[in-house]
């Protein structure tokens, strides 16, 4: 049987979620706590938060096992941050299926790997898809399951086919000060009635635009934290702004109100429809939820 190659992130939230929805129909979540444990302790060790008991090639070495063609492999990656060493992340995994081998690659931005039709399948953020191929229009994106429709057909053959379930939420901030200037709940209506600086992560504008509608920011400017501030430190200077929140504990911190939950910010399946094929279908179905109705293909 043929080996399908699908393109996932290489750490992170997002690799995690596709490795915990893989081990369920194939019986590998010793392979998936494995792969995400050496991944959370690299991560620590990156950021000084652990103490490595090797070097980083003896550590990636130790890791690696070039003759057994189950194992992960693992690759470095210099980190941004400046003093920090190379960092370990994953470089692939092969897991045996009812539908032949499935290989696991790591990839810096599967999303664009799948448009370049290097894969058929593979794993990015729903956040990419909308930055980069959704329709900006009036009204606002709401889910997960509108954005083929917003996808022009003449710039990609990429198609979310469903969500991980992964669930963190870019929310609507605000400050007791700005909500008082309007008689109404902090969500999209509250924003069209609202004339005035909004801030935002500089990389998520064209998402924000497009969860909000772009009638709804008539009158509104974009802002953004500055480097050396944190995003909610950011929206309470400017008094309202947009940003991914789990439980709102710091955004409370800095005297902000949680609003309306805009979108999503989701791992999400993807198939490049040129190439997908009898085989791609049914490994992209291992990857489903069974309790949930995944997107129409087109």
């Amino acid at each position: 049987m043929t080996t399908t190659r699908v393109a996932v992130p290489r750490k992170g939230r997002p690799l995690e979620a596709v490795l915990e929805r893989l081990a369920g129909p194939t019986g590998t979540a010793d392979l998936a706590d494995e792969i995400i444990s050496t991944l959370r302790y690299e991560k620590a060790v990156t950021k000084g938060k652990q103490d490595a008991v090797a070097d980083v090639y003896h550590r990636i070495s130790d890791y690696s096992s070039l003759d057994e063609p189950y194992k992960p492999e693992y690759t470095l990656l210099r980190d941004d941050r400046d003093g920090m060493p190379r960092r370990i992340v994953f470089d692939s995994v092969t897991v045996p299926t009812d539908h032949g081998d499935v290989q696991l690659v790591g990839r810096e931005e599967p999303f664009r790997a799948l448009r370049t039709h290097e894969f058929a399948l593979g794993f990015d953020s729903a956040d990419l898809v909308l930055e980069e191929v959704v329709q900006l229009r009036d009204d606002p994106l709401t889910a997960i399951d509108e954005i083929n429709d917003r996808i022009d057909p003449l710039d990609t053959d990429v198609r979310v086919v469903t969500g991980l379930g992964d669930t963190v939420y870019h929310t609507l901030l605000a400050t007791p000060e700005v909500l008082d200037t309007q008689d109404r709940p902090l969500d999209r209506t509250f924003v069209t009635n609202y004339q005035g600086d909004l801030c935002i992560s500089p990389r998520y504008e064209r998402l924000v635009e497009a969860v909000l509608g772009t009638s709804a920011l008539d009158g509104v400017s974009f802002t953004y934290p500055t480097e050396e501030s944190e995003e909610e430190a950011g929206i309470a200077a400017t008094g309202l702004g947009v940003y991914l929140t789990v439980t709102g504990s710091t955004a409370r911190d800095h005297g902000l109100e949680l609003g309306e939950q805009l979108f999503p910010s989701e791992t999400v399946l993807l198939e490049n429809a040129h190439e997908r094929t009898e085989t791609t279908k049914r490994v992209a179905g291992l990857f489903e939820d069974p309790d949930a109705t995944a997107l129409q293909s087109v």
